[in-house]
């Protein structure tokens, strides 16, 4: 069945993403927050696709989240973590009960808070769809251009509330194709994103090369001792989620089945990476969602959840430490969304346990 597709969001995974359900014969809307990266693409620009995902197409550009959301069956979230409170308050109003929304990817309970929203506004919560990361790893050439590095073969998957999962899963399916694993509800999938583990470690130490704005491609440069600094990381991840009886990937199955490589250490896989023509670069700025998205919406809940559960992630906080001092910033204080979801530090884990299976306002 043909979809209309809002998704908020017009970066690179946006882009790859209308781009994908595009080819799939499905209808794609682009918003974008400051109407700067659809430009191109509302002047008639067809969207070119290359790489993973190849392919010219016209894809609908909204004019405002309204119309994005409005005649939308399923609406995506795909922006950083750090513009989902703005897009999420933009959408609620608009949203239905019988549309379904899906986050890609999840960071610091944001199922939660639309949850809220709705709850808030007395209205029937739409069916939420949590992703675990992205579908597909995408940069942009150019206004309206997308090179796509890969698609996914899996990604985790659950559903707000977790009683509708088998629906969400079917949808995802339906749209995406069979790639999508499904988990123990959204503290599952919280556990689940990697990448503000292994952006940690190849931020910290390739930093030099992000202020000087160098060109480097990051697989080379996870070496070994990248390597082990992000495998160090996922042992507390993984020993968290063990805490709170959760099953996880770890991050060699993470990268053997994002980037098509035997399992190994870290180091290695990525530099089989290279050696099969992944060339891409790192950050070219420290100004980059690696840390700020990453650290205040990817490390500092999960090291909150890591004391929760009464596993501390000492290398977690003390990277967290370690970035804030290098950016002069707290990163700490820097999440917009945690203290909007309401939660106190009294909360329990078993109340948040409950929260992250049913949502508000059931």
């Amino acid at each position: 069945m043909r979809m209309r597709v809002g998704i908020l969001g017009a970066g690179a995974i946006g882009f790859g993403m209308a781009a994908f359900l595009a080819q799939g014969g499905h209808e794609p809307v682009l918003w974008s927050p400051s109407g700067r990266r659809t430009a191109t693409l509302a002047q008639g620009a067809a969207l070119v696709a290359q790489g993973e995902v190849q392919g010219d197409c016209v894809v609908d550009v909204a004019a405002d989240c309204a119309q994005a959301v409005r005649d939308a069956q399923v609406v995506v979230l795909a922006l950083p973590a750090y513009g989902h409170k703005a897009a999420l308050e933009a959408a609620a109003p608009h949203l239905r009960a019988d549309q379904t929304v899906i986050i890609s990817s999840h960071l610091s309970l944001g199922a939660l808070y639309l949850s809220r929203l709705m709850a808030d506004r007395g209205a029937a919560c739409p069916l939420i769809v949590a992703w675990g990361t992205t579908l597909l790893t995408a940069s942009q050439p150019g206004p309206s251009e997308v090179q796509v590095s890969s698609v996914r073969d899996r990604v985790d998957a659950t559903t707000l509330p977790y009683a509708r999962l088998d629906e969400g899963l079917a949808l995802c399916k339906a749209l995406f194709g069979d790639r999508f694993a499904a988990r123990d509800g959204l503290l599952a999938i919280a556990l689940s994103n990697l990448n503000p583990q292994n952006h940690l470690g190849i931020a910290l130490l390739n930093l030099t090369r992000m202020e000087r704005a160098e060109t480097w491609v990051q697989c080379q440069n996870v070496t070994p001792a990248v390597g082990r600094i992000i495998e160090a990381l996922d042992a507390e991840r993984l020993a968290i989620a063990a805490a709170l009886g959760l099953r996880v990937k770890t991050v060699r199955e993470h990268f053997s089945q994002s980037f098509h490589v035997p399992q190994a250490d870290v180091s290695t896989m990525n530099q089989e990476m290279f050696l099969h023509g992944h060339r891409g670069q790192g950050p070219k700025t420290s100004e980059s969602r690696y840390v700020l998205e990453d650290v205040p919406y990817g490390l500092v809940p999960m090291a909150r959840l890591g004391r929760m559960a009464g596993c501390p992630a000492h290398l977690h906080e003390a990277g967290i430490a370690l970035i804030s001092a290098a950016y002069g910033r707290d990163f700490t204080s820097a999440n917009e969304l945690l203290p909007a979801l309401g939660l106190s530090s009294q909360t329990s884990l078993a109340a948040l346990s409950t929260l992250a299976h049913t949502g508000y306002g059931h």
